[in-house]
This record gives C-alpha cells, sequence and structure tokens, in this order.
C-alpha cells in the first residue's frame, strides 16, 4: 500500500471526494442493502460543505489519489449532504452537546486498511480540542463494525425514508473522557 498522508480538505477537493464517495456509496453498502436501498441511500448520504467551510473535513491521501474523507462537526446536523434536506447549521455547545462525525467515506479498493480509523481518530481529536467531551454519528450497516470497534455504542436504530425507500442507520456514540 503507498504511504498514506492526510490534511483538511479543501472545496477544489470536492469533485475528486464526490467519485470516491458514489464509489463506496455504490461497492460498501451491498451485502448490507437492496440495490435499490443503495440508490435511496444517495439522498441521505454525500459531503456537506459546511465541513470543509468550518476546517474540520479532513481527507487521506496514497499519493495524490483521496482514498478516504470525513469530517467532525461542531453543527447540529447529525447527517446528510449539502443535497440532504433538514440540514442544521445551528453551533453546538461542547459543555453540553455531542461533536457529530459527518461524511466518513472509504475507496472500496482502500476498505479495511484502516483508513476509516485514522479518520475516525482525526474527528475524534478535532472534537476533543474543541472541548467536546462527547461524539456522536449515524452509521450506515456497513460502518457499524467498524465505529462499534472503536468503542462507539449504539443509541438508536432508525429508518429514514428520504429517499423514497426505508433505510435502516445506526445512531451511535462515545465519551471522548474514556
Amino acid at each position: 500500500m503507498p504511504a498514506l498522508n492526510h490534511r483538511r480538505a479543501r472545496l477544489d477537493d470536492v469533485p475528486r471526494l464526490n467519485g470516491l464517495i458514489n464509489a463506496a456509496i455504490g461497492e460498501l453498502q451491498r451485502g448490507f442493502l437492496t440495490p435499490v436501498q443503495v440508490e435511496a441511500s444517495r439522498a441521505l448520504m454525500g459531503i456537506d460543505t459546511q465541513l470543509i467551510e468550518d476546517g474540520t473535513y479532513f481527507v487521506v491521501e496514497a499519493g495524490e489519489v483521496p482514498v478516504g474523507c470525513g469530517g467532525c462537526s461542531r453543527r447540529a446536523t447529525l447527517y446528510g449532504g449539502d443535497h440532504s434536506p433538514g440540514r442544521e447549521p445551528k453551533l453546538l455547545d461542547p459543555a453540553i452537546d455531542a461533536a457529530r462525525v459527518r461524511a466518513m467515506y472509504t475507496a472500496p479498493q482502500f476498505a479495511r486498511k484502516g483508513i476509516g480509523r485514522l479518520v475516525l481518530g482525526l474527528c475524534e481529536a478535532a472534537a476533543a480540542a474543541e472541548g467536546f467531551l462527547r461524539i456522536e454519528l449515524v452509521a450506515t450497516l456497513a460502518g457499524e463494525p467498524l465505529y462499534a470497534a472503536c468503542g462507539y455504542q449504539v443509541v438508536d436504530r432508525f429508518e429514514d425514508t428520504r429517499g423514497g425507500i426505508a433505510v435502516p442507520l445506526v445512531n451511535m456514540g462515545k465519551d471522548l473522557r474514556a
């Protein structure tokens, strides 16, 4: 595997990240969702450029090629991309609210090689640096095993139907003081 580097994402990364995200949704959800659910999930997933503008979205690269991405958010939106309805840009209070891990994706050919753990670690460190004591996320069924292995606990299971079909999701959280 080529050497990996990571950095904060820039707005000019979005087209390349969208390609990575598209591939990740289409390939890594197979086996967990039906083909119809995979397509419906595209309405719920994607990049939220507010995280890039906030300086809290990371990209992992192998050379010049993005192989993973994800961010930590200090905003109320729990999940969804720029195109998803119901986004809430209100700032969270680190003393009482949990930071959000958002829009984590790994290029399919780099899955299960530590990239998700790397991005998650960057997100947790960023949240802790901003004074957050807790962190939460909404996982796909494909992502749930990674988050569980990293200490996240299931808070709630639910379905989102904004894409016209019920897509199962898992709200998970972690205490950053542990």
